[in-house]
């Protein structure tokens, strides 16, 4: 234990040790660029580096390449050379669209011989809705995006599929990136005209929370600790959670320095309630369908009413005696406001947005009190009668907006908390942003609105600005790291002295200056790097450039990459024919495994089949019940921001593939398309199955090797039709043939090729892009 700690105790000095400390004095010097590299700061300035030059030139196609090229040559290494056609059109579409292309599309690009080809597909890709939703999900992962609200009750959020679909739509529109930021912000404060960027603020109301919680001061000090938080990481790739308790450790962040952030969301408060300003032809449907409702179940709920009327007071007060008393004295002034604070008026809107109606409050008193009785099933009854009316009550869409507002333009004062303590403050703060940040001293303009304090507004405008030094780089650090496995600084969330050094930091400046100067646009940062030499290259392994760069670092090879939880699911529906192609709405919910024995109001089964086959993107995130396929393949968790998706290899993930109904039903489904597209000669089916699950066409030897897997699978399942207990015995064949194709096939020779399909599924091939 002793060791141990002190090993600990050197780790923690090593951190704080100058870059250059350790005494090397036979050490070489270093070259101009390697000095500039070792001085380089993610806290500088960002300024257009010089392109370097490389013997190499030809290999180039863009200056990126040049900046990989550079460090290659210097290790004494050479870069890969370039994959195939059909590889890189598998790569690049499930890069940008997260689902596998078609045969038809593979083979375009294949025999494409203009000089452009590549260009044009990248083109098309970057153009296609498909891609806003793969970059959405990225997004979404930083968001801590659910459709519920988590902790025990884990209540649904019917508004939050709006913030998504805003997400999807600003990313196919290339909305300058740091118009991005200022929606999401600020909307309110900035454009409370327009309703995407009202609904751009729900990436702060994302946070989980709890419904029941009983000390509303505590809570909206947790509440802005999570946006705080989330901004720190999302946008600043720091960890300024870490001075709340104290001065940060290891970054030059004071713990005042954390709370003067906090300042900026003194009076930001959720809202779910926010009006709609404009209505789609789902909204208008909606509030008939709900109006229908109320219309129908009018006297049961005025039965309600009338039934609890004679204890509501008593309710309430028995409610709001679970309070503590901070809150209760804050609740006190809530039937006169003008006297709170702009504390306690967080406080009581909280209670009256969250925890306070008539029913729910009274109902909780009933629950406890066991003298009425009577009353209790009287109640009882009457909400089982509401139920005989759930049939016609709309289950999906919202006839509102979920976001965050300012409560008032004057602030509620924020306070440097003792050890982060939240009833210990001490001085108390103004916004400001930390000098680490600022390295130009830039003061803010904070003005206050009619309706707000204008400090997010001032926060947003600061966030977006080229003069900070960090948006830009943390964002294009990100994109990288998407198509690479790997940023240029690998903890992309964190640029601080305990994250990962860069790999290749001028790179990184200059795809970070390149894209403020190109208007802050995602898709020409995407078509630059995907156009690439260093993103053509094959993955093919290499001694050679594994003895040197174990890690590959520098990026001799292309790095293979395990599909996520979201492209596994989307391209086994691609592949059946059978993916739903429909943009936005509501959230879906597809089958789930009968053993998951989730509560009916957490997880319903769509009666409408077409919204099963949704992407991924589309189903809904239940922070207390995850979508267990996505869960089995290590989809992000909501509850905080996911920098990276974890990549593991469990045996669940081979069983799911394996025996999940769902995968065997599209493999029916697969199997199916690839009769009808190929007709009834085996080695044409092959070929067509090929194509469509990898993309390329089998070798002889595939061929040769799935010919007999035929041959036997067919064999084996005769033997097992014959020794059937009284002839019982069914198999599964191929979904969605034609009566006279069905009818001229041997049954056992079609269960013998969803076999095949099923196999083909479950490769690695299928899993990874290459």
């Amino acid at each position: 234990m002793r060791k141990i700690l002190y090993v600990a105790v050197l780790s923690c000095f090593a951190v704080t040790l100058p870059a250059g400390a350790e005494d090397k004095p036979d050490a070489p010097a270093l070259s101009a660029r390697a000095q500039r590299a070792q001085q380089w700061s993610p806290y500088k300035q960002v300024e257009q580096p010089a392109v370097p030059g490389v013997k190499e030139a030809r290999w180039a196609r863009t200056p990126v390449d040049r900046f990989v090229l550079a460090k290659l040559e210097a290790a004494g290494i050479k870069p890969s050379g370039e994959t195939d056609r059909a590889t890189f059109i598998r790569r690049a579409t499930l890069d940008v669209w997260g689902v596998i292309p078609t045969p038809e599309e593979v083979a375009a690009f294949v025999n494409d011989k203009s000089p452009d080809a590549y260009e044009k597909l990248v083109d098309r890709l970057l153009a296609s809705p498909r891609y806003g939703e793969r970059q959405a999900r990225r997004w979404l992962d930083l968001a801590r995006y659910a459709d519920s609200a988590g902790f025990t009750n884990d209540e649904t959020r019917a508004n939050m599929w709006r913030y998504r679909d805003y997400v999807i739509k600003a990313f196919n529109e290339d909305k300058p990136y740091n118009t991005f930021i200022r929606e999401q912000i600020a909307g309110d404060e900035l454009w409370p005209e327009r309703q995407d960027a009202l609904i751009a603020t729900g990436f702060l109301r994302s946070y989980a929370d709890d419904s029941n919680s009983r000390n509303l001061v505590q809570k909206k000090y947790q509440n802005t600790t999570d946006m705080v938080d989330t901004v720190g990481t999302v946008f600043l790739a720091s960890s300024v959670e870490c001075a709340r308790c104290h001065n940060h450790k290891i970054d030059k962040i004071s713990q005042k320095e954390y709370f003067q952030l906090q300042a900026f969301f003194s009076n930001a408060a959720a809202s779910d309630t926010i009006a709609l300003k404009e209505k789609s032809e789902r909204d208008i449907a909606y509030e008939k369908a709900y109006a229908k409702w109320e219309e129908a179940t009018k006297e049961t709920r005025d039965k309600i009413a009338a039934l609890l009327a004679p204890i509501r007071k008593v309710g309430e007060e028995y409610h709001l005696g679970r309070f503590t008393p901070a809150t209760r004295e804050a609740l006190a002034k809530r039937d006169n406001p003008e006297q709170a604070t702009p504390a306690e008026r967080w406080v009581i809107n909280r209670y009256l947005t969250t925890n306070y109606t008539d029913v729910a409050v009274t109902a909780s008193y009933l629950r406890d009190e066991t003298s009425l009785k009577e009353t209790r099933e009287k109640l009882q009854a009457l909400n089982e009668e509401l139920k005989k009316w759930d049939n016609i009550k709309p289950v999906k869409g919202s006839d509102k907006i979920s976001g965050i507002t300012d409560l008032g333009a004057d602030p509620a004062p924020t306070h440097l908390l003792f050890s982060g303590i939240d009833d210990r403050p001490l001085e108390e703060v103004q916004p400001g942003i930390p000098a680490l940040f600022n390295a130009t001293g830039e003061k803010l303009d904070i003005a206050a609105l009619p309706n707000s304090t204008g400090r997010r507004s001032a926060l947003a405008n600061w966030l977006a600005s080229e003069r900070n030094p960090l948006t830009a780089r943390v964002f294009a650090n990100r994109v990288w790291a998407h198509y690479f496995g790997k940023g240029i600084i690998e903890t992309v969330s964190d640029f601080g002295r305990a994250g990962a050094k860069p790999t290749h930091p001028e790179l990184l400046d200059y795809l970070a200056d390149n894209f403020v100067r190109n208007g802050w646009s995602p898709k020409k940062l995407h078509r630059e790097i995907l156009l690439s030499s260093v993103y053509r290259q094959n993955s093919a392994p290499r001694e050679d450039a594994e003895k040197v760069d174990p890690e590959n670092k520098l990026l001799a090879v292309f790095p293979r990459q395990r599909l996520d939880a979201e492209q596994i699911r989307d391209s086994l529906l691609a592949a059946s024919g059978q993916l739903d192609d429909t943009v936005g709405g509501p959230a879906v919910f597809p089958p789930v495994p009968s053993t998951l024995k989730a509560p009916g109001r957490f997880w319903s089964v769509d009666k409408d089949t077409r919204e099963h086959n949704r992407r991924s993107i589309y189903i809904f995130t239940r922070r207390s019940v995850p979508y267990p396929m996505l869960e089995t393949f290590d989809m992000a968790s909501s509850q905080k921001v996911h920098s990276k998706r974890a990549v593991t290899t469990s045996p669940l993930q081979a069983l799911t593939l394996f025996n999940n109904d769902l995968v065997f039903k599209w493999s029916q489904n697969l199997a199916g398309r690839v009769i009808q597209e190929a007709g009834t000669d085996p080695a044409k089916q092959l070929d067509r199955l090929y194509q469509i699950v990898y993309s390329r066409s089998p070798d002889k030897f595939e061929k040769n090797t799935l010919l007999a897997f035929l041959d036997r699978q067919e064999a084996v399942l005769r033997e097992q039709l014959a020794s059937a207990n009284n002839g019982k015995f069914a198999v599964a064949v191929p979904v969605g043939l034609k009566t006279t194709q069905a009818q001229s096939a041997e049954p056992l020779r079609l269960a013998a090729f969803v076999d095949l399909t099923h196999t083909l599924v479950n490769s690695n091939e299928f899993a990874y892009r290459y």
